[in-house]
Order: structure tokens, then C-alpha cells, then sequence
């Protein structure tokens, strides 16, 4: 971990659950976080949780990442004022309740153009900015165990388009790593998939339901370990489910 010590990442949806988790993490490890998410508020809290050993390499920006004109405009910000992007964490998710046969197609783009296209748009900026900058750097994209098997939730949930959303990850990570490859570059690509874990996405009726849950400093010591490989090893893929998850 020696090689980040001071370098720079950037979280999306880092004001809650996993992003709030990683961006701790990240910050024990004294590497310096931008936390990026569409609720403000949420980073300020999040700020007033860290300790004081840290808040100093904790920066909140508000961005929608479904908004391009507003990503191109926060990354031109962290171009400006820091040395460039070492380390992105693509985070920001969201679910609708609804089934897909039926739901509002409104409900259906939001949750493709951030979880997928959000990605996209973040991943590029950060794989450009690396690239020009010849620094092997290191991109996460959180992933669900939902993005490699359509699980059925039971009569009263669908997993609609979030579990498309989520296999569009598991296709996008292995075009990214050729394709960092063919570019020239070393630098890393790795997918994080979780099983249900307690965020706030989950709704308090299904966490009381479900026995077996992983939690986000879960998630946050995957991210830790990815980056935490020597150059020569890349951790494409981490699957990560509750101990004695029936499926």
C-alpha cells in the first residue's frame, strides 16, 4: 500500500453506505478521497465522521454522475487542483421498486444512466487523465452479485433492470481490461461483487427479512486488497457473499 501513500481517489456516491465505508478506509490508509455524490449533505455528515486525523485529505464535491456537463465540470475541478486521478471507485448506484413489465420508464432510464452510463463517463475521464499522465493507476467498479446471476427475490421484489445494470458491469470490466491493454497502459480494472449488503438502498422490510447480510466495511476491505496487489497482479473479479447465503 506503501505506493498510495498520498496519491488521490476519487469515490462516487460516497456520502452513504459502501461509498462512506470505502472512503474511511481509503483515508486510513492515507490516500486522499474526493468524495463525489448528489446529496451534499451527505458528504458533510459523512465529513464529521472522520476523524481528525484525516478530515484534512477529505474533499466533498456535489455530482450527479447522470449529469455530463456537471462530471466534465467536477473533474476539470480535481484536474486543477490536484496532480490527476490515481485511484477512481465507480459506486453511485440505485434501485427502483417496480417490476420491469410495468414500472415507470423514467424509473428504468434513471437507473441505467447511473449505474451504467455513470460509470462509463467516470471511467473515461479517469483512464484519460491517467493515460496522459503515464501513472498505472487503479479503477474499481462496484459490481452486485446480481450482475452475474438473476436471483428471484420472492413475489414481492424484482430486481427489474438493476440486475441488467449490474451484468452491463460484468461485461464492461472485462472490455476495460482489454482495453487498457491494447491502449498500452498498466493501468488495473476491477469488479467488487457483493451480495445483498446493509446500505441504505436496502429497504428496513427486506433487511429484516434476510438472515445472512454483508455490511459496507465489507466491501471496503475488498477495495483495500484489490489495490493492494503488487504490479504484476490484477484481481479482476471479487465475489463476495454472507456467510451461509442459501444461493
Amino acid at each position: 500500500m506503501d505506493r498510495w501513500n498520498g496519491k488521490i481517489a476519487v469515490v462516487t456516491g460516497a456520502g452513504s453506505g459502501n461509498g462512506a465505508a470505502i472512503t474511511k478506509d481509503l483515508l486510513r490508509n492515507y490516500i486522499k478521497v474526493i468524495g463525489l455524490d448528489i446529496n451534499l449533505e451527505a458528504l458533510e455528515n459523512l465529513k464529521r465522521t472522520i476523524s481528525n486525523n484525516f478530515k484534512e485529505n477529505f474533499f466533498a464535491k456535489k455530482c450527479n454522475v447522470t449529469d455530463f456537463a456537471e462530471v466534465d465540470a467536477v473533474f476539470e475541478w480535481i484536474f486543477s487542483n490536484f496532480d490527476g486521478i490515481d485511484i477512481l471507485v465507480n459506486n453511485a448506484g440505485v434501485a427502483r421498486d417496480g417490476n420491469l413489465c410495468t414500472m415507470d420508464p423514467k424509473d428504468v432510464q434513471f437507473i441505467l444512466n447511473t449505474n451504467v452510463m455513470g460509470y462509463v463517463h467516470c471511467t473515461r475521464k479517469a483512464f484519460i487523465n491517467m493515460k496522459t499522465r503515464k501513472f498505472d493507476g487503479h479503477i474499481i467498479l462496484i459490481n452486485s452479485a446480481l450482475g452475474h446471476r438473476v436471483v428471484p427475490l420472492g413475489n414481492s421484489m424484482s430486481v427489474n433492470i438493476y440486475a441488467p445494470s449490474k451484468f452491463a458491469i460484468t461485461a464492461m470490466t472485462e472490455i476495460y481490461r482489454e482495453e487498457f491493454f491494447s491502449e498500452g497502459t498498466k493501468i488495473k480494472i476491477t469488479s467488487i461483487s457483493p451480495g445483498m449488503v446493509h446500505t441504505p438502498m436496502i429497504g428496513e422490510e427486506v433487511k429484516e427479512k434476510v438472515k445472512n447480510i454483508l455490511y459496507p466495511e465489507d466491501i471496503a476491505q475488498a477495495v483495500i486488497y484489490a489495490i493492494s496487489t503488487p504490479p504484476h497482479v490484477q484481481i479482476h473479479e471479487i465475489s463476495l457473499k454472507p456467510f451461509g447465503e442459501p444461493v
